[in-house]
C-alpha cells in the first residue's frame, strides 16, 4: 500500500519524537546490539529483537530500502556490563570445560533457533565480533594518540577527550557510578578498557596480537567497528536494551566521535547514529528473569508449558516498546487466546461468509489510515492490533479482510496467514497422554452425552482431567481441550 503518513520515532538521545529524515535518499540503514552468545538469551532479552524486528518491517512497509545489521559477540563482553570482572564467553568455556569456540556456536545456533520462533526476520547481515579483529585493531590505532592512555592491564579510552559524553544516559547516579569498574591509573572513573592485554601468566583461548600486546578487543570497541564497518558513519538507528543506554552505547557513542573527529552532541549525526532507540524491561517478579538464578525464563520453557513462541511475540505487541511490560503466565495465556481468536478469524476468510458482506472504501481507507498513523508514531503496536481486530470485525468482503491481513501482519509478523489451530496446540513436555487418546476419549464422552449418560461423560471428563487434560465445555473458541 502507499504510504503518506510521516514516520516518527523516538531517539533516546534528544529525547523526543523526531521524523525519520534518512542519511542515504530511499534507504534505513540500522544497526542492532546482538547477544554475547555465552548462555541462553531469556524472554527478556529476546524482546529487544522483537521490537529491533517491529522497527524494521515498519520501515520496509514504509518503503525504505532496509539495511539491519545485528552483531553476535563472542568475545570482550565481561561479566559486568560496567565493563569490569571476567570475560563471560571465557568464563562459560572454563566452567563447561569446552572450547570457548564450542561455547559460541552453540548459544549462537540456540539464539537463532529464537529467532527463529518468534517470527524474526534474518536481517542483511550477522556480524561476528572475531572476524572484525583486525579491524578493531586498527581503529584503535586511529585514536590511539589522541583519545587513549595505556595502563598495565590495557589501552584506556579517556571520556574526557570527546565533548558532551554521557549525554544518552538518562542520569549519572552514584549507583550507575558505583557500577564503574575502579582500575588503578585511570584518569576518570567513567574511563573504559578498549583493549585489554592478556595478564602475565596467563593464556585466554581468545586472544590476539596488538600494539599493546596479547590481548582482546573491549566490547564497546566492538560494536562501533562492526556498525561503522557495514553500515558507515553516521547511519540511520542504533537499537538496543534501555540497559546499554547508561553505559554501553554512551561508551560507543565517544568511540564513534573519536573516530570521525565529529564535535558535540548537539547534531545527533555526530554520535555515529542519528537516532538512538531502545526498548524497556521485561520484568517478572519471581526473579527468573536472570541468569544467574539458574533455571531462568526461556523461550524454550514457554513452548514446553505448551505456548506457540508467537504468543510471547503478541504479548510484547500488546506494549508499547518504551513501557515496562510484566510478563506473567496468565498474561501470556491471555495472548495466546487473542492469538487463537486471530487465528480463526483470519482462517474463515478463506471459506464462504455466512452473512452479507458489503464493500466499505472509505471505512476500509480509514482503517489503513488508522493502521498507519499507528506504526508511523513510534511503533504504536498497540493500537495496530486493535485496528487489525477492527477490520476482521467489519463487513468487507473476505478477500478484501485478506488482503489487507497480509498488508498488516506483514509489520506485526504474527504469521496469520500460516498459523493454524494444530500449529498452536503445543503439547507441554510433561503431558504422558496422547493427542489420538485424547480425541478418542473426547469421541466417547460425546457420544456418551448425546445418550444422556451423564455419569459416563463426567467420568471420562474426570479421567482427562487426571492427566492434565482440561475439557473446555462451552468455550466461545470451540477449542475443546488444552493441556
Amino acid at each position: 500500500m502507499e504510504t503518506t503518513v510521516p514516520l516518527t520515532l523516538f531517539n533516546s538521545l534528544t529525547r523526543r519524537a523526531e521524523p525519520f529524515l534518512p542519511v542515504h535518499e530511499g534507504e534505513a540503514r540500522v544497526y542492532t546490539c546482538g547477544p554475547t552468545v555465552y548462555n541462553y538469551p531469556h524472554i527478556g532479552n529476546m524482546r529487544a529483537y522483537v521490537f529491533a524486528d517491529v522497527l524494521g518491517r515498519t520501515l520496509s512497509f514504509k518503503g525504505y530500502r532496509l539495511t539491519h545489521v545485528i552483531n553476535i559477540t563472542d568475545v570482550g563482553h565481561l561479566t559486568d556490563d560496567a565493563d569490569a570482572g571476567e570475560d563471560k564467553m571465557e568464563r562459560m568455556a572454563a566452567a563447561q570445560k569446552q572450547s570457548i569456540w564450542d561455547i559460541a556456536e552453540h548459544y549462537k545456533q540456540a539464539y537463532w533457533a529464537d529467532v527463529r520462533a518468534l517470527g524474526i526476520r534474518q536481517p542483511a547481515q550477522w556480524t561476528v565480533a572475531t572476524d572484525y579483529v583486525p579491524q578493531m585493531i586498527a581503529f584503535a590505532e586511529g585514536i590511539a594518540a589522541r583519545h587513549c592512555y595505556e595502563l598495565d592491564s590495557g589501552l584506556y579510552f579517556d571520556v574526557s577527550t570527546v565533548a558532551d559524553y554521557g549525554r544518552l544516559a538518562r542520569a549519572q547516579t552514584e549507583e550507575g557510578e558505583g557500577r564503574i569498574e575502579a582500575v588503578e591509573g585511570k584518569r576518570n572513573a567513567a574511563d573504559f578498557a578498549i583493549w585489554r592485554k592478556t595478564p602475565p601468566g596467563e593464556t585466554r583461548q581468545m586472544e590476539w596480537d596488538s600494539p599493546w600486546g596479547k590481548g582482546a578487543p573491549g566490547w564497546h570497541l566492538e560494536c562501533s567497528v562492526m556498525s561503522g564497518a557495514v553500515l558507515g558513519f553516521p547511519f540511520d538507528i542504533h537499537t538496543g536494551g534501555i540497559d546499554h543506554r547508561e553505559i554501553h552505547h554512551p561508551n560507543e557513542i565517544a568511540q564513534n566521535q573519536a573516530h570521525c573527529c565529529t564535535n558535540g552532541l548537539d547534531e545527533p549525526a555526530n554520535s555515529g547514529a542519528k537516532i538512538w532507540m531502545h526498548n524497556n524491561f521485561l520484568v517478572e517478579r519471581s526473579g527468573k528473569m536472570s541468569k544467574s538464578s539458574g533455571e531462568f525464563l526461556r523461550l524454550q520453557l514457554l513452548i514446553d508449558k505448551g505456548y506457540h513462541p508467537l504468543a510471547y511475540r503478541l504479548l510484547c505487541l500488546q506494549a508499547h516498546y518504551r513501557s515496562e511490560l510484566e510478563f506473567s503466565w496468565e498474561g501470556l495465556g491471555a495472548a495466546l487466546t487473542r492469538l487463537k481468536r486471530l487465528v480463526m478469524a483470519v482462517a474463515k476468510l478463506s471459506q464462504p461468509s455466512t452473512k452479507k458482506q458489503r464493500a466499505e472504501p472509505t471505512e476500509l481507507a480509514l482503517n489503513r489510515l488508522w493502521f498507519e498513523k499507528s506504526v508511523s508514531s513510534d511503533l504504536n503496536t498497540p493500537e495496530a492490533l486493535a485496528a487489525l481486530e477492527d477490520v476482521l470485525a467489519g463487513l468487507q468482503p473476505n478477500d478484501v479482510k485478506l488482503d489487507v491481513v497480509r498488508e498488516y501482519d506483514a509489520v506485526l509478523g504474527l504469521d496469520l496467514l500460516n498459523l493454524t489451530r494444530a500449529d498452536l496446540r503445543l503439547r507441554p513436555t510433561s503431558a504422558t497422554i496422547s493427542e489420538a487418546e485424547i480425541e478418542g476419549t473426547l469421541a466417547a464422552r460425546k457420544g456418551a452425552r448425546a445418550a444422556k449418560d451423564f455419569a459416563r461423560s463426567d467420568a471420562l471428563r474426570d479421567e482427562l482431567a487426571a492427566q492434565g487434560v482440561e475439557v473446555m465445555d462451552g468455550d466461545p473458541l470451540g477449542w475443546e481441550w488444552k493441556l
